[in-house]
C-alpha cells in the first residue's frame, strides 16, 4: 500500500491512474459493504481515534524509510536470510516492546 501510495504523490509516476483507482477502491468497497449490509463487527476501541489515524500515518512512514514492511521483512526477508531484513525485525520489534511500556506503565495505558 505505501508503495502505491508514494506513486500519487509529486512528482507523481506514469502509472498514477491504477494507483488512485487501487486506493479509491480500498476505501470505496468496505464502505459499500457496511453501507449495503450494515457493520457486521463491532468496534470498540479504547484508544482515540486521531490516534489511530496517527499511528496508521507512522506505521506508514516507517515502512516508507524501512524500505518494506513488517510483514515483507519478517516473514519473506528473514527466510531469504537477508541482513536488512533481520536488522529490521529487530528495530520494530524492539520499537514495539518500548511502546507497549511506555503506553501501558508511564503513561497509564489503555
Amino acid at each position: 500500500m505505501t508503495g502505491i501510495i508514494a506513486g500519487l504523490v509529486p512528482p507523481f509516476s506514469q502509472d498514477w491512474a491504477w494507483r488512485a483507482a487501487f486506493i479509491l477502491g480500498a476505501i470505496a468497497a468496505p464502505a459499500l459493504i457496511v453501507s449495503a449490509t450494515g457493520p457486521t463487527i463491532p468496534f470498540d476501541s479504547q484508544v482515540p481515534t486521531l490516534w489511530l489515524i496517527i499511528g496508521g500515518l507512522i506505521v506508514g512512514i516507517g515502512v516508507y524509510f524501512g524500505s518494506g514492511c513488517t510483514s515483507g521483512h519478517g516473514v519473506c526477508g528473514l527466510a531469504r536470510f537477508s541482513p536488512r531484513s533481520l536488522a529490521a525485525t529487530l528495530v520494530f520489534m524492539a520499537s514495539t516492546a518500548a511502546t507497549v511500556f511506555v503506553v501501558r506503565h508511564i503513561l497509564g495505558g489503555f
